[in-house]
């Protein structure tokens, strides 16, 4: 079959479809924008509602045979070197679940790194799988996690023969790297499937200076989020399939079975448009984003109190493998701040808002969208930041323990703590306590507690320190942590 990367399906039906001047009685209801509130047509443009309308019987016909999605995933699957590559309007959170749901059973073993997003987590309610949960590689000094090694997979392998696959985060979203070549192949030899979230990575195909991306190092499904690192819209992500160790027609039908039956033909057009972009310019693209990644590192790293992490930071024995420099990830704690305080200091004094913020850093990621403006006043902020941390209140200290205090035994399956009988306590009673909610620092949105985890108070302290220090805990029932959802006692809740 040949591939023409000039075309783009989505957006030319789309611009077909508004040149007939097509009359809608169909979803959705504002129709063309004409119904929709002059108020919000001010501030969303006419553009939004024109390009909003229905996959099939509005995009395509009802039968959808003009094939424009079809055409479009395939496209994109060629982009990226995948045998299948599925369109998601409902994030990468919806296409990691599908990978899951497609490798394992209710109740079967799925080898899972510890620091995976909550989206994984919630698969596992969703779906009953038993975690094999592998343990992060722990930067102790810098209090970071970093994806677990292959050595790690390969105990975990030994001792759960029976486990059906693997699932890795790479990158995380700090930029660090797992070597997924040699984990493909642990897994291989296994007959077992790997499935890498690389959900930060879906710039990675386009630039040899850039980490392996995960079809290249021979994983079977890849799940990347298209907003986050390339120029999709929110929500727009796409997962990719390879080898024969997964049925395409299953992964699809587990998709379906999440999935909206009314997909945003706007993240569509924004998924198809950003393939085209970076099969066309990618290279050029990232390459010029590079190069202004080094000149803003240097620059960050010549201010009193800053510290961006590079290569020696975060690669080395027991750290991670590779490294992305696009997330440019600052240290903030020589300014006797935290990551919390800086990030709310420059989006209130200076509008500039930063992706994460944890106990000590920030994470200002860089894209092809940046230029020298807007790293200049990105660096101009940063320069005012620590011009004015002398002057800033010491914020509350955030109590993060030992790595191995972080870890907690998970005592049952994370979805019967989720669903079974549950009840409210006071904090300071639920050490010992078996959680039955999660309870994840966002963003990055990495659980620091699971359901069916047994509650220790190193971890319940961290995260109430860190929420007097400005952490936001937003899946918690309460979420200023005065209380926990815990399993009911007599329920296996202790």
């Amino acid at each position: 079959m040949s591939f023409d990367h000039n075309e783009a399906p989505v957006l030319e039906a789309l611009a077909k479809y508004r040149a007939a001047h097509h009359l809608p009685f169909t979803p959705p209801g504002h129709k063309h924008a004409r119904g929709a509130d002059p108020r919000v047509r001010d501030v969303l443009g006419d553009a939004v509602f024109c390009g909003d309308l229905l996959a099939s019987g509005g995009l395509d016909d009802r039968r959808t045979r003009g094939r424009v999605l079809e055409r479009a995933e395939r496209l994109m699957a060629e982009a990226v070197h995948a045998s299948h590559t599925f369109f998601s309007t409902c994030g990468s959170s919806l296409s990691v679940k599908a990978a899951m749901l497609s490798v394992a059973h209710p109740h079967e073993k799925l080898l899972i790194g510890r620091d995976a997003h909550k989206s994984v987590v919630s698969g596992l309610i969703l779906s009953g799988i038993r975690p094999v949960w592998i343990e992060p590689r722990w930067d102790a000094e810098r209090h970071l996690a970093h994806p677990p090694s292959v050595e790690d997979f390969e105990r975990a392998f030994a001792a759960h023969p029976d486990a059906k696959g693997a699932l890795v985060t790479s990158p995380t979203p700090y930029g660090s790297c797992a070597d997924l070549h040699a984990l493909a192949d642990a897994c291989h030899r296994r007959g077992r499937p790997l499935i890498v979230d690389e959900a930060w990575g879906a710039h990675l195909p386009f630039h040899p200076e850039l980490p392996s991306w995960a079809m290249d190092a021979g994983a079977d499904v890849c799940v990347t989020s298209i907003h986050k690192m390339g120029s999709g819209l929110e929500q727009g992500s796409v997962f990719h399939l390879k080898g024969d160790l997964v049925d395409p027609a299953l992964l699809k039908t587990r998709a379906d079975l999440l999935g909206t039956t009314s997909p945003s033909v706007l993240i569509y057009a924004g998924l198809d448009g950003w393939r085209r972009q970076m099969v066309q310019h990618g290279r050029e693209l990232l390459d010029r984003a590079l190069r202004l990644a080094d000149r803003v590192r240097a620059a960050i790293d010549d201010t009193d109190g800053l510290h961006v992490h590079d290569r020696t930071d975060f690669c080395g024995p027991g750290l991670a493998d590779d490294f992305d420099p696009l997330p440019v990830v600052i240290d903030v704690s020589g300014l006797g701040t935290t990551g919390y305080q800086a990030a709310d200091w420059l989006r209130e004094h200076r509008d500039i808002d930063v992706h994460l913020a944890d106990h000590r850093r920030i994470n200002t990621q860089l894209t092809p969208a940046d230029d020298e403006e807007t790293t200049g006043r990105l660096l101009a902020g940063l320069k005012a930041l620590a011009d004015a941390a002398p002057e800033l209140p010491v914020g509350p200290a955030v109590d993060v323990p030992h790595p191995s205090g972080l870890r907690m035994e998970q005592t049952c399956l994370p979805r019967d703590a989720f669903f079974g009988a549950v009840e409210d306590v006071p904090v300071a009673e639920a050490g010992g306590r078996v959680a039955a909610e999660m309870l994840t620092p966002y963003p990055p949105g990495i659980p620091a507690v699971l359901p069916g985890e047994l509650l220790t108070e190193p971890v319940l302290r961290y995260l109430r320190t860190g929420i007097r220090a400005g952490m936001n805990l937003p899946d918690a029932v309460d979420t200023g942590l005065t209380t926990v959802r815990v399993v009911a006692e007599g329920n296996g809740g202790g």
